[in-house]
């Protein structure tokens, strides 16, 4: 065989060993990653669980921060509503300057507007609206003994309430936890048992609300969820004052704890307080709370001043927080007290100089 048949096989058998080993071993051998051991993969999602950890973990604190400063700026804004701020009116006389969007001081005897501030604004009321449920419920005599199931549509959305659906209470205890706990569900189920029905009886809030003469009052929900739920303090101090007439209301709004037993076939007991932080602090005749985002913060009360003084109906609306509604009312309260003292004690004076002269003389 020459030499140079010699070298062509020689480069045959190479070329073919070649592709053979090209065959065996695929094109991606060298880029394809070598599988991971079951440790390595471990030790990778252990890495990954502690750097989630770390991240969950910062981002706890960081929520606790921004609480903790919304907290510190509530706080600084209550301390601020905290200290009464006065104004001088267009007569010269130093009145009260408040927070909140609209308030008054209304005496009820005398029909007299004794200070307000925006008190005709129509606005939105909230819980307050309330005082109309109770007051229409009452209005038929109904038995308040009368056993209640509470219906899946009483709790659904409710947003406050201490009921459950199927729960058994009476009608009493729905009055207690309409007024005293501002619970939604409990104003639900008093307007559908009542002889009007849910719907009926939003109707005859609003005729309730015409025949009274508040102009400015309307009503869409019993509760006071819905913002169209409207009136203004000048009205609202008027509605106060006709609800506490009756002691039932009445009654219920001065109680500041009250506990409700079901008759379930397994019975709860529910202990609730009232939402009106004054009871206790002055004299509350009647009062009620009410807060949804868009009214703000509100309180109507009639409280009856110190030393004898006359009742007096006092409704703040819009105010900026919860303590902010109960340190404004305070304050007009006082203002009140103060300038009704004077007047006591001006008229129990023994007499003026003019009069007093003759005395002197006989002296």
């Amino acid at each position: 065989m020459s030499q140079v048949k010699k070298n062509l096989i020689f480069w045959i058998g190479t070329v073919a060993l070649a592709s053979l080993v090209g065959v065996a071993v695929p094109a991606d051998a060298q880029t394809r990653p070598a599988r991971r051991s079951s440790r390595s993969v471990a030790m990778s999602r252990a890495a990954v669980k502690k750097a989630n950890t770390r991240y969950s973990a910062a981002r706890s604190r960081s929520r606790k921060a921004a609480l903790a400063r919304a907290r510190a700026v509530a706080l600084a804004r209550e301390l601020a509503e905290s200290v009464p701020r006065y104004k001088t009116d267009a007569s010269g006389a130093v009145v009260p300057d408040l927070h909140a969007e609209a308030a008054i001081i209304y005496d009820p005897k005398t029909n007299e507007i004794l200070w307000e501030q925006n008190s005709q604004a129509l606005r939105s009321i909230a819980s307050i609206t309330k005082v109309m449920t109770a007051t229409v419920f009452l209005e038929d005599n109904p038995d308040l003994t009368q056993p209640v199931t509470i219906a899946r549509s009483d709790v659904l959305h409710a947003s406050t309430t201490h009921l459950r659906a199927n729960d058994k209470v009476t009608a009493d205890d729905l009055l207690h936890l309409l007024l005293i706990a501002s619970d939604n569900a409990a104003a639900r189920a008093l307007a559908r048992i009542s002889t009007y029905g849910s719907a009926g009886f939003i109707e005859r809030m609003n005729a309730k609300a015409f025949e009274l003469g508040l102009e400015s009052t309307s009503y869409t929900d019993p509760a006071g969820l819905l913002s169209d739920n409207v009136s203004s303090a000048f009205d609202l101090a008027r509605l106060i004052t006709l609800a506490s007439n009756d002691e039932r209301i009445a009654s219920v709004m001065r109680t500041p704890e009250y506990t409700v037993r079901t008759a379930n076939a397994r019975p709860r007991t529910v202990t609730f307080r009232s939402t009106n932080h004054l009871l206790g602090r002055v004299d509350v005749r009647a009062g009620k709370t009410g807060f949804i985002s868009k009214a703000g913060y509100c309180l109507a009360t009639l409280l009856q001043l110190p030393q004898g003084g006359p009742q007096v109906a006092v409704v703040v609306l819009g105010a900026r927080s919860n303590a902010g509604r109960f340190l404004e009312t305070r304050n007009l309260f006082d203002w009140m007290a103060t300038k009704t003292a004077a007047i006591f004690s001006a008229a129990s004076s023994p007499a003026s100089p003019a009069v007093a002269a003759p005395q002197a003389q006989v002296q």
